[in-house]
């Protein structure tokens, strides 16, 4: 508990955390229009639109009360997961920057040790910004839903579970950005590769996919699951989607992710020389 403590004080001590949280605030704000906006679109779909049948079916199913307001009471996720993985790097790779890797682990010769304290603040402060974005969409979302004239839903567990389970992609994002950061010791080197990775990798995956699964084989659209971004959203939906894996194949994915991420980050701190 002490270093997880003294994580964390690296991380209050430095303005680092209260930027990314002001960061944080007008992207949720665009992502709860951006999901206000794309619901009253789908919402406005003639009913005798041409339409396939499984896209038909998909619609409607989102277009479902519980969908609706499973979706926007998780806004904010796709930026804010970016955020706490770019957050949980720097917790790593400001002890090279700064050069007080050397003392961190002469003080702390387990080195295994370390890395879960960073883990365990990183996830923390992933926590954090979960309970920022939450808060904020219980706040903001019940007058969204009015304006829409569907329900508040939250009588609804399969909102509670939806929320617990962003809380659970937040944390996992934050494992991937420690491990991350292990690896590309550059402070700035780590938060490029990471926001263009995430960036490109969610938009270029999800184009890459549909493309496998229109020109090659159908089978590839519900291999888009593999794309990180989208197997955090699976798993916040609030029922199964049609054409889509389950979601807990999402949380699968995603906990596949950080478990390897996490003990390459482990192996490699215990295996690299510090200078």
């Amino acid at each position: 508990m002490r270093l997880v403590a003294a994580e964390l004080t690296k991380i209050r001590t430095t303005s680092t955390w209260w930027i990314f949280g002001l960061v944080l605030v007008p992207l949720w704000a665009l992502a709860v229009l951006w999901n206000w906006g794309t619901t009253t679109i789908a919402s406005n779909v003639p009913a005798d639109a041409e339409v396939p049948p499984d896209q038909a079916e998909l619609l409607r199913v989102t277009g479902s009360a519980i969908n609706v307001a499973t979706n926007l009471y998780t806004s904010g996720q796709f930026f804010g997961v970016l955020l706490a993985m770019l957050l949980a790097a720097i917790l790593v790779t400001n002890e090279f920057h700064h050069q007080t890797a050397t003392t961190t682990f002469l003080v702390t010769p387990h080195r295994e040790r370390v890395v879960l304290a960073k883990l365990a603040a990183a996830v923390v402060m992933g926590l954090v910004f979960w309970l920022l974005t939450t808060v904020l969409n219980l706040l903001a979302v019940p007058f969204v839903l009015g304006w829409l004239d569907v329900p508040v839903q939250l009588g609804e567990p399969a909102v509670w579970r939806s929320i617990g389970l962003n809380a659970l992609a937040y944390a996992l994002w934050s494992v991937v950005g420690v491990g991350a950061g292990v690896l590309i010791r550059s402070q700035i080197g780590a938060t490029l590769t990471l926001a263009i990775g995430y960036l490109i990798g969610s938009i270029g995956g999800s184009i890459a996919f549909a493309l496998l699964s229109q020109y090659v084989a159908k089978v590839f659209e519900k291999l888009e699951v593999l794309v990180p971004t989208t197997a955090s959203q699976l798993m916040v939906s609030g029922t199964e989607l049609p054409g889509n894996p389950p979601r807990w194949v999402g949380a699968a994915v995603l906990i596949g992710y950080a478990l390897v991420t996490g003990v390459i980050g482990t192996l490699l701190t215990r295996r690299r020389d510090i200078s």
